[in-house]
């Protein structure tokens, strides 16, 4: 295409022109810290997670360190107005995650409010949650968690702010007996998360696993 010619597409981290449908070049793929985790296993997210709320199993794609590439992945897809990012992402994920014969019920991603919806012009789990769904035949659910109130992204909150708790979160409708992956980002304090997971914990005898494009150690 013309716009292919002009405008190619570049990798996000040196510049080299690469195919349209890629994100990085072969090079530097090579520096992105993958965590290696097991799903089934103990790691370092689910041991976080255990001290929040009570959780069956855990995932993280990358390591999200200070200066890294994964950090400059994440900010392209949720700043830069790269929603297809998302779906890079889950490829990736597809490559690493197996479930086994053991797959959740239901995919949950973490909702944004609908006035940062507005602004983003879209969320940010969404495709990242539809392409794990057609690649592992497991439902999934963009509205069964709503969020409440309005509040700046967690990357500008102050430490203080981030450890707040706050019932930001409901449940949409009826849920009960399923094994629930949450999906989110990034997993920093693990406050979001845990909100979320006490709702549809609390909701009805359900179980949480949880998925993350990457991890704040």
């Amino acid at each position: 295409m013309i716009l292919d010619i002009f405008f190619p597409n570049r990798c996000i981290h040196c510049n080299r022109i690469i195919e349209a449908n890629l994100l990085v070049c072969n090079l530097c793929f090579e520096q992105i810290h993958f965590t290696y985790y097991h799903y089934f296993e103990d790691n370092f997210v689910k041991e976080k997670c255990k001290l929040l709320f009570p959780i069956e199993n855990a995932f993280a794609l990358m390591q999200f360190e200070k200066e890294n590439l994964s950090r400059k992945i994440i900010h392209e897809l949720k700043y830069k107005s790269r929603e297809n990012v998302g779906k890079i992402l889950a490829d990736w994920t597809t490559e690493r995650l197996d479930f086994k014969n053991e797959k959740p019920d239901l995919l949950v991603s973490v909702p944004l409010h609908p006035k940062k919806l507005k602004e983003r012009g879209y969320n940010q789990l969404h495709l990242f949650t539809e392409t794990l769904s057609n690649f592992y035949k497991i439902p999934f659910s963009h509205d069964l968690i709503k969020r409440n109130h309005y509040s700046k992204a967690q990357a500008l909150k102050d430490k203080k702010h981030r450890i707040e708790t706050e019932n930001i979160f409901s449940i949409t409708q009826k849920i009960s007996g399923k094994h629930i992956l949450l999906i989110d980002d990034v997993f920093t304090t693990g406050n979001t998360l845990s909100t979320v997971a006490w709702e549809i914990l609390k909701a009805g005898n359900n179980k949480v696993s949880v998925l993350v494009m990457a991890m704040d150690e």
